[in-house]
């Protein structure tokens, strides 16, 4: 249903906001290709919608790119350019950190208040043969990740979270130095089971939408999809509350920690990196004028 802010601004996000799920998006011009940025996991792979919904969609999805380009990029380009200047500065904290991180959270809590109503006016129309489909898409997708991320050893899924940060910071940092891979290897570390509870938030989220759409004729459904999409954060488990905060503070901590051994020529390489995306929002037509 919703698609992310950006290619550029989502591995971004994922690089300084650990955990906290953007999705896929394809290019910068088409920020809000389907809905998804509004959801923690992406409904457009499990609903299957017919052609007068995917023109409805494409319609309605114009009007909230124009108003989120119009509105909302320039905040990106303030935030953008608070981290340059903390990656020029070379004196990265964990107070900065939380500092870009709500920014952050606030923009994306804009976002979905704004798209909302239009999701509660598409998911209204949909069938049951519809909402089986995603129940059952549903179902599928907790097996496949429990099968890949936690019924395996737990050292090969701290081996396979450390190749994927580092891979992520790769793009960002250039190669990492042998005390950086310890330093990543080390974060994998501390978060532990964090798979298990991270499944099981999804899950326990899933089965929470799908009863919502039971009720998608009443007037109790748009209040609770708006909790689901805008608030979701109070109907996290117990668990994955706490392994979320968890894990948000040990990616700052191991962020502070990579700054602080990165080279002259991996902080130029982020820089240019950094300079590039902004040029690419400030280049979008609607800043233009």
């Amino acid at each position: 249903m919703y698609a992310c802010l950006s290619k550029y601004l989502r591995p971004l996000l994922l690089l300084v906001l650990p955990g906290l799920v953007l999705l896929a998006c394809t290019r910068i011009d088409l920020a809000y290709r389907n809905l998804d940025v509004l959801v923690p996991w992406s409904l457009s792979d499990y609903l299957n919608m017919n052609r007068q919904q995917k023109d409805w969609l494409n319609q309605r999805l114009k009007q909230h790119l124009a108003w989120h380009c119009r509105t909302q990029l320039p905040g990106y380009l303030t935030w953008l350019d608070g981290v340059r200047s903390m990656v020029a500065s070379n004196a990265v904290s964990d107070e900065q950190l939380r500092g870009q991180t709500q920014q952050a959270k606030a923009a994306i809590a804009k976002v979905a208040e704004q798209i909302t109503p239009s999701a509660a006016q598409l998911l209204r129309g949909m069938s049951d043969e519809q909402v089986r489909g995603l129940r059952e898409a549903f179902t599928e997708d907790i097996q496949a990740r429990q099968a890949k991320y936690v019924k395996t050893p737990l050292a090969k899924q701290v081996a396979a979270r450390s190749q994927r940060m580092e891979k992520r910071l790769s793009d960002w940092l250039g190669e990492l130095s042998p005390q950086q891979r310890v330093r990543v290897m080390s974060w994998s570390q501390a978060l532990g089971e964090q798979n298990r509870q991270w499944i099981a938030n999804r899950a326990s989220w899933q089965q929470q939408f799908s009863a919502a759409m039971e009720q998608r004729q009443t007037p109790a459904f748009e209040p609770r999809l708006a909790q689901l999409l805008k608030d979701r954060e109070s109907l996290w488990t117990p668990e994955y509350r706490q392994a979320y905060q968890h894990a948000e503070q040990e990616a700052r901590r191991l962020l502070v920690d990579l700054m602080a051994q990165s080279s002259p020529a991996q902080r130029q390489h982020l820089q240019e990196r950094l300079s590039k995306m902004r040029a690419d929002f400030s280049n979008l037509k609607c800043l233009k004028g």
